[in-house]
């Protein structure tokens, strides 16, 4: 995982240290040495998250991280304000000014970490999300982003996961009226009862006497219905090292106790705020790219989105000196298909295909219908040997498993041959990459089809 990250302090000492720890961690690091260069750092440059600390002249910690977040273009940054005030007050007025979180000095090593890569994950998800946004340049974006979901009327809903009654009941009374709170004392019933309702925000306890927490957070990230949900860990005095897991599998924030109810509040209405901003950003995505770039068909993107998508991926992925890999997939045979079964059974091809190669492929992969029976998946952040690898998996898939063409059951065998190849080193090319994924697809299928073919250059 590499991202850059913006550090801003006034003390060069205090810059340099956090350099060096995030630079053996392998992020870009970006510095300021005051508010208003780190302001314009960035309005004009690409940070993925702000290590901002608080006590600095002219303008503060607090008022910067103000500014970035009532501006559009800044507002889904990460900030963590890092200070060496250490009252509950202090962590409660950074939430309020919109702070991702508050960290202590001396700051330590893993806690810095972890909170850093969890934030590089969320905003990976969000710039994904805006990116594909700014595609159609047609979805009111601005509008979007200047909303403020947090003043919103509508009381969040909320699951506690605890089975200790005097826990629940505290936390109870520290929410009232500030959350429309479920609480159930089973873990395992827990989970489903997240799994089943929609709900903006997940408490757990870390204090189960026969029942690992981490292991129901690990299961509500792996599920896709609570994938997205909000995730509080609410844990115990030298817990550190479970806390620093339970970020590493992507909880999103936790509380020690004794629970302050300020902070509490104040988390809670953070992690609301960040759940309402990507669910409407994601919703606006879907409706407006629904009827302009999808294949109506197959429900894949169309070449229309490829074409104007990809070479943004290319650009971001060349900016950032990440890997890009593309594959170009077709269908053997496919005329004869058409011609044996008709255009109908053809047709419950296509959509049966885009179903399995949607299933192989991640939620940040671009997987497109290029026209007829070709198929497109851009890759980001992905190599050439492991595009390899998941491309030999989709042509195992169609394979393995005959696919059905019609209500009686009837079955096909159908295979599939596929070009893979990545972004060079160096000076390349969206054109070029493109062209060495369709001569390794041509070398597929002379080579006798039902294969994969990588080309290197």
């Amino acid at each position: 995982m590499t991202a850059r990250i913006l550090v801003v302090d006034d003390i060069p000492a205090n810059v340099r240290l956090l350099e060096v720890r995030l630079l053996a961690e392998y992020f870009e690091v970006l510095t300021a040495t005051n508010g208003p260069d780190a302001i314009e750092t960035c309005e004009n440059g690409k940070v993925d998250v702000v290590l901002l600390d608080v006590m600095m002249p002219d303008m503060d910690g607090f008022e910067v991280c103000r500014r970035l977040k009532s501006d559009p273009a800044t507002s889904h940054i990460p900030v963590v304000m890092i200070t060496a005030l250490d009252q509950v007050s202090d962590r409660v007025r950074g939430l309020e000014a919109g702070a991702d979180d508050f960290l202590t000095k001396p700051v330590n090593d893993l806690q810095l970490m972890t909170r850093v890569k969890s934030l590089v994950r969320l905003k990976s998800l969000t710039d994904e999300l805006r990116l594909r946004a700014s595609t159609t340049r047609n979805i009111g974006i601005e509008e979007l982003l200047s909303r403020n979901f947090a003043s919103e009327d509508t009381v969040p809903k909320v699951l506690l996961i605890d089975e200790r009654k005097s826990s629940v009941e505290r936390i109870q009374k520290m929410l009232r009226d500030r959350a429309d709170l479920d609480v159930t004392s089973d873990p395992h019933a827990g989970f489903f009862q997240a799994a089943e309702t929609p709900y903006e925000c997940v408490m757990i306890s870390t204090a189960f006497a026969d029942f690992d927490p981490l292991r129901l957070c690990s299961q509500l990230r792996s599920l896709d219905r609570t994938r997205f949900v909000p995730i509080i860990l609410l844990a115990e005095e030298g817990e550190e090292e479970r806390i620093i897991r339970g970020l590493e599998l992507g909880i999103n924030d936790y509380l020690m106790r004794p629970i302050d109810q300020q902070e509490l509040t104040a988390r809670l209405r953070t992690q609301v705020r960040r759940k309402r901003y990507n669910d409407q950003l994601r919703a606006s995505v879907t409706q407006t790219i629904e009827m302009a770039v999808t294949d109506g068909l197959t429900g894949l993107h169309n070449r229309r989105y490829l074409d104007s998508h990809l070479q943004t991926l290319f650009d971001r992925a060349v900016a950032r000196r990440r890997p890009l890999s593309v594959m170009i997939t077709d269908l053997d045979r496919f005329k004869a298909i058409n011609d044996t079964h008709g255009h109908d059974g053809g047709d419950e091809v296509l959509r049966e295909f885009a179903r399995r190669l949607r299933k192989n492929v991640r939620g940040i992969d671009l997987a497109c219908r290029f026209g007829g029976e070709e198929f497109v998946v851009v890759m980001p952040d992905t190599d050439g040997a492991v595009a390899e690898k998941v491309a030999e998996r989709i042509r195992a898939e169609i394979a393995q498993q005959p696919f059905s063409i019609n209500a009686d059951g009837k079955t096909i065998e159908v295979t599939v041959s596929v070009g893979v190849s990545s972004v060079l080193k160096g000076v390349d090319t969206v054109a070029a990459l493109m062209k060495r994924a369709d001569l390794a697809l041509y070398e597929a299928k002379s080579g006798g089809r039902n294969r994969v073919v990588a080309k290197a250059a």
